[in-house]
């Protein structure tokens, strides 16, 4: 940041404040849940907490990206972090579960425009060998908020009381809206906009059935069937909508060749990453018996990575061209997957050290590079909308992988002990007293969880390959080009 001058330092404090809200609160809220559910009564609600607002963020992130780019970034981002707050206020008020997952709702509306609109400002602003620092810095922001968020959670909770954890967000969100508003400088034509109210709907309707499906229908495949053919039919009517519409919330032109094959990667990809980071701890903690604070030291150097090939990678791109660099950054991460298949019921923690940084370093690489390139494809007055549209299908990939994973996970365990010969398991209680009285030791839970994350480690290798075969048919258009 030393060579910037101090309106871009300050833009830069401002969107990694703001970053650090909506990432800081996944974390801090998964450690303070089985507090929040006690004093509420409410254990049988707890994926709703986290759903719901998975729900709101998903699908306001498209019209958020559509805003920004008929209002300007500046005013879209400050209304989005006002909702993001006043959502946070009003779970720290919350007296009943119900309430609380009304009010995430709330809080995940805000969360949408914080994850569009930052990267989009980066798009705007930077030069191309400065987005991909400031991009790293911003991605960054999520492994702190992994590592700070628990100390933060456990902290708030011990001494005030779990409401503190929604309440801490006011002061930084102010933060980040004054930083925004006094250093931010837009150009862009004033004018009456038609705002594409049909295509908001239906792109809406069909995010809601196809998660719907996803999050409810694990044990019952009539609900997926019906929520997957109502999806197709939004999807239909909304293509129809957006031909029509003069100003179409996702217009159909940002999707050139490698945009799409960009978002095809990011979606994929994007389920890697979410496996990783909830299985990795599972692996941590379930089969070799660390703590929680001990398996979020141990994942921290994969953000260290993560910022290094943000730096070194982004400034291959005008070297090597974005096709080079994707392809080297999915075959380190498919290198590091094909590693997880090492890790046994007895494996020293260092190797899942070594592990989580070679893979940061593929992360780091490939998704700040195809941010790039889904910015460079389109011009100023599409540039919200493709870099919301991208931010979407990352978000989609994240929930329907870690669906696809847990149903995976969950199966080969029965599997495994029906092997044994071991029926009925039940595996909210793998655990209990109950457990060991039909004859399950401690040793056979952690041989069938590892079992079970072999499953997951094979589906990320896979999903990775398809990553690095794709990559392979993007162009190099930035190569030698000085945006």
């Amino acid at each position: 940041m030393a060579n910037m001058d101090l309106k871009k330092r300050n833009i830069v404090i401002a969107l990694m404040v703001a970053m650090f809200l909506a990432a800081v609160e996944g974390t801090v809220v998964t450690t303070a849940v089985p507090t929040i559910v006690k004093d509420l009564n409410g254990f049988k609600l707890i994926s709703w907490v986290f759903s719901l607002y998975l729900l709101t963020s998903a699908i306001s992130t498209p019209i958020y990206g559509k805003l920004s780019d008929l209002y300007g970034r500046k005013n879209i981002l400050s209304i989005g972090i006002v909702i993001f707050l006043v959502g946070s206020s009003l779970c720290g008020l919350s007296r009943s579960m119900y309430q609380l997952i009304a009010f995430r709702a709330v809080q995940g509306l805000g969360a949408g425009a914080i994850f569009t609109v930052t990267y989009t400002i980066v798009g705007d602003i930077f030069t191309l060998s400065e987005k991909a620092k400031v991009q790293g810095w911003i991605s960054t922001i999520w492994g702190i908020a992994s590592l700070f968020g628990p100390f933060l959670g456990g902290f708030l909770i011990d001494y005030l009381s779990w409401h503190w954890i929604f309440f801490i967000n006011i002061p930084f969100g102010i933060l980040s809206i004054i930083l925004i508003q006094r250093n931010l400088s837009e150009n862009f034509e004033r004018k009456k906009h038609k705002i594409d109210y049909a295509g908001t709907i239906m792109l809406s309707a069909a995010i809601i059935a196809l998660l719907y499906g996803v999050l409810v229908g694990e044990n019952n495949s009539a609900c997926v069937i019906v929520s997957l053919v109502l999806t197709s039919v939004f999807l239909i009517m909304f293509y129809f909508v957006e031909k029509r519409a003069e100003e179409p919330i996702i217009p159909f032109e940002i999707f050139t060749k490698s945009n799409a094959v960009v978002n095809i990667i990011s979606f994929l990809a994007s389920a890697v990453l979410m496996g990783a980071d909830v299985y990795m701890p599972i692996y941590m903690q379930n089969v070799l018996g660390f703590s929680a604070t001990v398996s979020g030291i141990s994942m921290a150097p994969m953000s260290l990575s993560w910022l290094l090939a943000s730096v070194i990678l982004g400034k291959a791109i005008p070297k090597y061209g974005e096709r080079i660099v994707i392809a080297f950054s999915t075959f380190v991460l498919l290198l590091s997957c094909a590693f997880l298949l090492t890790l046994k019921v007895d494996s020293p923690l260092v190797l899942v050290i070594i592990y989580a940084f070679i893979m940061g370093f593929g992360f780091g690489g490939g998704f700040n590079t195809m941010t790039i390139i889904v910015q460079s494809s389109v011009d100023y007055s599409k540039r919200g909308a493709a870099t919301a549209c991208n931010s979407l299908l990352r978000t989609l990939g994240q929930t329907i992988g870690i669906s696809i994973f847990g149903s995976m996970f969950n199966l080969n365990i029965l599997n495994y002990f029906n092997k044994l010969g071991i029926k009925g398991i039940d595996l909210n209680n793998l655990y209990s007293i109950d457990s060991a009285r039909i004859g399950i030791s401690l040793e056979h839970i952690k041989i069938s969880i590892n079992s079970g994350l072999q499953i997951i480690f094979i589906a990320l290798i896979l999903i990775t390959a398809v990553c690095l075969v794709l990559s392979f048919t993007l162009s190099s258009e930035l190569k030698e080009q000085n945006v």
